[in-house]
């Protein structure tokens, strides 16, 4: 977040910028603030779930413009947090503020910013794609981030404040002024139309010597350092230069800043503003002010090594972090192929769970998938003795820290006293299908990139809680089965003109457990070698779709087809519902009288008798009649109902006239 208010102040100044003409150069970005950028300037979904498949298509655009101008981008990625826990107030504050946030958009449908879940996840699975050079450092990224970007004398892309301060000798490229979109051509070469800012600039325009900067940050408060809250705060307002059109706290400490040349003498005179302060006091604060300047000063770069030779960089020195991570993990973690917050689980014993919108009263989607991170924690911290990990989520609307327990025994604590990566293939993979509660026999009709998904609809519909009911599922499997068909908008017709899905907290509840259940199942397959294929995301689920669909299944609207009716996406669906009924037949057969009563399945191939094809030509009757075979081998023939058969028989004795087909055709084909 940097130096709050800053960016407005800059903004308000605009002659400090520099128009340029961005082309042919390296690009260093802040990854995670682009992630941010991105997704909450376009507009998309923030209340449902998400919009993956947006997103990631706004990713690859965004790339795209980089490359048409010979732009070479590399992100850097945030890691765990840091060791010595310098920002732990403000992280707590933050996400503190966040479940307020989390809540007021459950309640009122409103835009607070908290990102879907697997937005992250999205966005590292687009960029690999697309093979764009990644690096995840194992802490915050900021410093890397700059000290890459001066030992490649290129610019930084960033909205962080912080950058604001740091000495980059080609300076920094704000996102909000780095006009992407608007790609424009100077003969035979393109360019992307920007702002460059330079500390320069800023420090004739104010009128500060530059060795100040990090003072100037310190004293305004930035994330490691807030007079305020340490009672200590000075008006800097009453400093405002004459002419402003209003007192304005940064500005006012920047104008009583010209009058020093040297940090010492400016902390000196401003600890003397700050009343009485006994000598412990005063060292207090000294030391807090000194450790926030001293966050502005740029190391060698680490990172560099890995870009070019794919060397990761070696483990911080801190004696928080010697010995506490295998060296096994440097590379994959720089690679970002494991997830960071392993290094918080391995360091700190502890994790930030996910923030979503979801109401007060509800408990916190983040418990279904506690039995998962179980096994997380057993794998990295089994060869430990008597170790929790304490898991910050919300209780209510409080932050809490919750103990846990990892899960260390059989084969869990057999790989956790080696190294999970190394055990045989095997025994990586009954780690992950015990803990999901599936077997590989149930999944092995499925496509590769489905496996994982299903596996935890399975591990869903055992732990969620309410139970989901049926409507839930089968919105769920369509969205699996039919999404990248349902997902385009050229084969979507909607009957209701301006459709627009109002709030369902039990739906936002259930599909938020759903979400965080694959995440915690992706970090868990990673950590295991991927004995799954990763499934990706953006293709996978789309939370505003999911949500269209309960609620047309709940009000008896219609969404219809305008191409031709896809049949391997009715396999497909055919297939996860069969392995859907297996599931819930032993969990039926195993539950005990006592536990929560699941909703029957039975009724969830309702869809199917809706479900019409358009025969225009003997092709298409073959692949029916196919279709109907292959539901004879899946052992689903009670699936379709008399009156699906019948209709399916009536087209095909229709065929012959092409006027009935291009009606139909014109009419598209219920799915719902």
């Amino acid at each position: 977040m940097g130096v709050q208010g800053l960016s407005t102040l800059l903004d308000n100044s605009p002659q400090i910028y520099r128009e340029v003409r961005f082309m042919r150069s390296r690009l260093v970005i802040d990854g995670c603030n682009l992630l941010y950028q991105l997704y909450f300037k376009s507009g998309l979904d923030q209340n449902h779930g998400g919009e993956y498949a947006a997103f990631e298509d706004l990713v690859e655009k965004f790339v795209t413009a980089l490359r048409d101008c010979m732009i070479t981008p590399y992100v850097v990625l945030d890691g765990g947090t840091d060791p010595t826990d310098k920002k732990l107030d403000t992280s707590t504050q933050r996400a503190e503020d966040r479940i307020k946030r989390g809540h007021k958009a459950a309640v009122g449908s409103s835009e607070e910013n908290l990102i879907p879940v697997l937005t992250e996840l999205v966005f590292k699975q687009t960029l690999a794609r697309l093979e764009v050079p990644v690096a995840q450092c194992y802490g915050e990224a900021d410093l890397e981030i700059a000290a890459l970007a001066s030992k490649w004398q290129c610019p930084v892309l960033s909205n962080d404040s912080d950058f604001y301060i740091f000495g980059l000798p080609a300076g920094l490229l704000p996102i909000n002024h780095f006009e992407w979109e608007a790609v424009e051509q100077s003969g035979s070469r393109r360019y992307i139309p920007c702002k460059s800012y330079n500390t320069s600039s800023f420090c004739i325009f104010f009128n500060i010597q530059h060795q100040l900067l990090p003072t100037f940050a310190a004293l305004a408060g930035n994330d490691y350092v807030n007079l305020r809250r340490m009672g200590k705060s000075i008006r800097w307002a009453q400093f405002t230069p004459a002419g402003c059109a209003a007192p304005n706290r940064l500005q006012g400490l920047l104008h009583w800043l010209n009058d020093f040349e040297q940090p010492r003498e400016a902390l000196k005179a401003a600890l003397g503003m700050m009343g009485e302060l006994s000598e412990k006091q005063k060292v207090e604060v000294l030391q807090r002010l000194r450790l926030g300047m001293e966050e502005y000063k740029i190391p060698p770069s680490s990172l560099e090594r890995f870009f070019i030779h794919g060397v990761a960089p070696e483990f911080p020195a801190e004696e928080e972090v010697v010995g506490h991570v295998p060296d096994w993990m440097r590379l994959p973690l720089t690679q970002g192929r494991l997830n960071g917050d392993i290094l918080d689980v391995l360091v700190l014993h502890r994790i930030s769970l996910s923030t979503l919108v979801d109401h007060g009263d509800m408990p916190s989607a983040c418990l279904t998938s506690r039995p998962l991170r179980q096994v997380i924690y057993g794998l990295l911290l089994g060869r430990l003795k008597h170790h929790v990990v304490a898991e910050r989520d919300r209780d209510g609307l409080q932050l809490s820290f919750i103990p846990v327990q990892p899960i260390v025994k059989g084969l869990i604590q057999r790989l956790a006293r080696s190294s999970p990566h190394e055990a045989e293939p095997s025994e990586r993979l009954q780690v992950l299908l015990e803990a999901l509660g599936v077997t590989e026999d149930s999944l092995s009709r499925l496509p590769p990139g489905l496996q994982l998904p299903v596996a935890v609809t399975c591990y869903w519909l055992r732990e969620a809680q309410p139970p989901p009911d049926k409507m839930l599922l089968k919105a769920l499997l369509l969205g699996l089965s039919n999404g990248d068909t349902l997902r385009h908008g050229t084969a979507l017709k909607i009957q209701q003109k301006h459709f627009k899905v109002k709030l369902d907290m039990d739906v936002v509840h259930a599909f938020n457990q759903w979400q965080v259940c694959l995440k915690d199942s992706v970090h868990l397959n990673q950590l295991l070698g991927c004995p799954l294929p990763e499934p990706q995301i953006a293709r996978l689920y789309e939370g505003t779709l999911v949500h269209r669909l309960v609620h047309m299944m709940r009000t008896g609207g219609k969404l219809k087809f305008r191409v031709k009716s896809d049949l391997s996406s009715l396999k497909l669906y055919q297939t996860t519902l069969s392995i859907i009924h297996q599931f819930h037949a032993q969990e039926t057969s195993t539950s005990t009288e006592t536990g929560p009563q699941r909703q029957p399945l039975d009724d969830l191939t309702a869809n199917l008798q809706q479900l019409f094809f358009q025969c225009d030509d003997e092709e298409t009757v073959t692949e029916v009649k196919s279709a109907a075979r292959a539901q004879e081998d899946l052992h689903l023939d009670q699936m379709l109902s008399v009156r699906t058969r019948y209709r399916i028989k009536e087209r095909n004795n229709r065929c012959n006239n092409p006027e009935i087909c291009r009606k139909e055709e014109r009419r598209g084909w219920d799915i719902l």
